[in-house]
């Protein structure tokens, strides 16, 4: 059973940055896509980035495209995502996701994850 734990939200100014980090177990991230998403309050959860499980390809919302990448270490098994010029907007509870997958595919849609993290709150604020 492959379990996801994300780390590194906070509170942070607008125009700031964080890393987020996701830690998988039980399994290897080589094996599998991955993605991130987030859901504000009262919104429904929503796409933020994937990577294939080969890390040579990546997609982004076109809310997050040129502020946030996607990285992985697949020697320490793990997951990054690294956001830059943070809006009040980005504020969410971001989740990890992970598929395991044969082929090198980008998956973008919720539904197609097997598991998925706790999530980590991000608060932009001033």
């Amino acid at each position: 059973q492959v379990q996801l734990v994300e780390s590194g939200g906070g509170l942070v100014q607008p125009g700031g940055s964080l890393r987020l980090s996701c830690a998988v177990s039980g399994g290897s991230v080589s094996s599998h896509a991955m993605g991130w998403f987030r859901q504000a309050p009262g919104k429904e959860r929503e796409f933020v980035s994937t990577i294939n499980r080969s890390g040579g390809n990546t997609h982004y919302a076109d809310s997050v495209k040129g502020r946030f990448t996607i990285s992985r270490d697949d020697a320490k098994n793990m997951v990054y995502l690294q956001m830059e010029s943070l809006k009040t907007e980005d504020t969410a509870v971001y989740y990890c996701a992970a598929k395991r997958v044969v082929s090198n595919v980008l998956i973008k849609t919720g539904h197609q994850y097997d598991y998925w993290g706790q999530g980590t709150q991000v608060t932009v604020s001033s």
